[in-house]
């Protein structure tokens, strides 16, 4: 995977993943999290996070309706956390190949374009 600005990475689309590719290196995914404001590598390197803090519940619970409907339409699916009423985020994973691929990356700069109603 050759390492994307947050605008090229819009540009494109999530491809079906079921296994049999390799994972990105560590040093790809060190690069292009980089190039993804607000994310964050984990320490085992196998997902990205990004956590905001939402002005209500009913915020954080709107923003992740339409997170939804764009993971829908990426056929690629992240992991959706609220605690509290407001703090939310949202972990993204290639299950299939127990690390990242370019298609995390890719619904990891959608969501950035997410409009979220945050905490003042």
């Amino acid at each position: 995977m050759s390492t994307s600005s947050e605008h090229e990475l819009v540009q494109k689309r999530c491809r079906p993943c079921e296994g049999g590719v390799p994972p990105v290196s560590a040093e790809e995914a060190v690069e292009q999290v980089g190039r993804l404001p607000g994310w964050v590598l984990s320490a085992d390197g196998r997902s990205i996070r990004r956590d905001w803090v939402a002005k209500n519940f009913s915020a954080g619970i709107a923003f992740f309706d339409r997170v939804a409907v764009l993971a829908e339409e990426e056929g690629h699916h992240p992991d959706l956390h609220l605690e509290g009423y407001r703090k939310v985020a949202v972990v993204l994973t290639t299950h299939a190949i127990g690390g990242l691929s370019e298609n995390d990356f890719i619904l990891a700069a959608k969501i950035n374009q997410v409009p979220i109603a945050a905490k003042g």
